[in-house]
């Protein structure tokens, strides 16, 4: 648009100055026609008055044909009915249209006619009628002229204009393009560049090679479009820090304004709550999340403006999360108040944590107590006479032994978990045969199998080694195999397979006991957490042996699944790495 109406004003200006030549060359032509006419008729009346006077002694017509004849002049004397004098054909050598032109005067001033003494342009040709009367004679005698000379001054004329008007507008069109490149070029590319300076593009620049204020005006646009760049530079330096600070943070973040309307909200509080940015963003707050003590937490921020700190649950599918929302007030420099913000920690893990170390003195209290209470009762009881009777303590000294291999393998066992726990926990690496460890395990459990005619199936079809502990994973496979006997009923059936999956080696021990209920698989690798407490403790576990077989697998790199459905089976399947990087 802007080129289409850039060249606007020269033109306009162009226009003007060719009418006003036009214009004033009408008004000369006109001016030097009206010059010409006057010149000729002063001349024509003084030979007029001649003529008078010669005509009022003339005693014929021939007489006034010799004196056109000697002035160059043509004459036409008319009566009041006919036309008694004509010379201006052979005097002037009238063209056709110049002979056509008389005649149509002839014709139209023949009756009728008054003298006026005053001269009038036909064409080219000058008629000056006057009263011409003698004795013989009666009549109006007309002096015609040819005036080709008002024809070449008005062309001339026209010619002289045309050269001005031509210089004029190469005079224009030079002092137009250096006013155009000097001023209106410079002032145009310097609008451009406001243009694109509105639209944000901060990289427009104009040209300064300019005079006067032109060159003042350029050189501003280019130090305002220079200081914009640089501020939106360290605008979006500062922005995408903020981002960056913000959508890395590992705790979940909202920002609410004074009027109760989401502003903002991050990654983290995304991954909590789940949804997209769009659901929360420009929504009232109570509309956006539905927690209870979030809607407490903002409203007390607002009524108390102070920070606030509150507790809450949030369900997430089968999981729970334990968050700590901790809200506070916003104000601006001047005090103001902007809104609230909420910061949300995820505590989870630290619950979670604490409830293992109630759990975990709880449990070891609690294990730790059977054994003791039996050893100690059946010792009183010995004490108190019951030693004597040989039947009866045999019966509790064995009793007492039973419970001392109980409470040793139990220590023994956190032990063996606190020395896995440790950071120094190292691992004795060696390449291992896989498919000679799984064999060698077999004659370890196979008697406890018969014993309960359990069915111990295994599907070996594969050869390779590993880097790892040898007797720390036959410790894993032992433990899970003990266990699979243990709560698998009499008549059973249990399957130990090894297969070769590229990079890995997988073990699975499958069993058809008992099964695990659904919602405590998340928990069997805890600490002394039992399914079946009573069906545990009878088989003499301590609870450790699945916290012990996890860490020795992620020892290794590994990783440990379990498939489990209650009263059907259940299925764990070992990961091995081929390639151990740990040392």
């Amino acid at each position: 648009m802007r080129n289409k109406y850039g060249s606007r004003p020269f033109l306009t200006y162009s226009i003007l100055a060719i009418l006003l030549m036009l214009g004033l060359g009408l008004v000369l032509a006109q001016l030097t026609k009206n010059f010409f006419v006057d010149v000729i008729e002063e001349r024509v009346e003084n030979e007029a008055v001649y003529l008078t006077e010669f005509v009022e002694d003339a005693s014929d017509l021939s007489t006034l044909e010799d004196l056109s004849k000697q002035l160059d002049i043509g004459l036409i004397y008319l009566s009041e009915k006919q036309t008694l004098l004509n010379t201006t054909q052979q005097v002037l050598q009238l063209t056709p249209g110049e002979a056509e032109t008389v005649n149509s005067y002839m014709t139209t001033h023949q009756e009728g006619f008054s003298t006026t003494h005053k001269g009038f342009l036909e064409e080219h040709m000058f008629f000056y009628p006057f009263e011409a009367d003698n004795s013989a004679l009666s009549g109006q005698l007309v002096l015609v002229l040819r005036i080709d000379s008002l024809t070449h001054i008005t062309s001339n004329i026209w010619v002289l204009i045309g050269i001005t008007l031509f210089v004029g507008i190469l005079i224009m069109a030079t002092l137009g393009r250096n006013i155009f490149e000097k001023y209106i070029k410079p002032i145009r590319s310097a609008s451009n560049v406001a243009d694109e300076l509105a639209r944000g593009n901060y990289r427009a620049r104009t040209y300064e090679g300019n005079y006067g204020e032109a060159a003042i005006l350029t050189s501003s646009i280019n130090v305002l479009a220079r200081n914009l760049q640089e501020m939106t530079m360290h605008q979006e330096m500062q922005k995408d820090r903020l981002e960056a600070v913000i959508n890395n943070m590992g705790n979940g973040l909202m920002l609410i304004d004074e009027k109760g309307y989401v502003n903002l909200v991050n990654r983290a509080f995304l991954e909590h709550f789940g949804g997209q940015e769009h659901q929360y963003l420009g929504h009232v707050y109570y509309e956006a999340v539905d927690e209870v003590e979030i809607h407490k937490s903002v409203k007390e921020v607002f009524m108390t403006e102070d920070k606030v700190r509150h507790s809450f649950i949030l369900p997430l599918q089968i999981e729970r999360r334990f968050l700590e929302v901790l809200g506070a007030p916003i104000f601006n420099e001047a005090n103001q108040w902007k809104g609230v913000v909420l910061v949300f920690h995820d505590i989870t893990e630290l619950k979670n944590l604490e409830q293992m170390r109630k759990d975990f003195v709880a449990n070891v209290s609690h294990e730790l107590k059977t054994p003791i209470t039996s050893i100690r009762g059946f010792s009183e009881t010995l004490l108190d006479g019951a030693m004597s009777d040989e039947g009866l303590r045999e019966q509790f000294i064995t009793i007492i032994l039973n419970e001392s291999e109980r409470l040793q393998s139990l220590i023994h066992d956190l032990l063996e978990l606190s020395k896995l726990e440790k950071e120094e926990f190292t691992l004795n690496i060696e390449h291992i045969s896989v498919p000679s460890l799984v064999k060698d395990i077999i004659p370890i459990v196979e008697q406890q199998a018969n014993q309960k005619g359990i069915e111990l199936e295994q599907t070996i079809d594969t050869e390779g080694y590993i880097d790892g502990d040898s007797a720390r994973l036959k410790q894993v496979v032992i433990n899970l195999v003990t266990n699979a006997i243990n709560y698998t009923p009499n008549g059973g059936t249990i399957k130990l397979d090894l297969k070769d999956q590229k990079d890995f080696f997988m073990i699975s021990v499958t069993d058809s006991g008992i099964g695990i209920p659904k919602e405590d698989v998340p928990r069997i690798f805890e600490r002394f957490y039992r399914v079946d407490k009573a069906r545990s403790r009878n088989s003499g576990g301590t609870g450790l042996g699945l916290a012990i077989v996890k860490h020795i697998v992620e020892a290794h790199d590994g990783n440990i699944e379990v498939d489990s459905e209650y009263q059907k089976g259940t299925a764990f399947h070992i990961t091995l790495p081929k390639k151990f990087t740990k040392r």
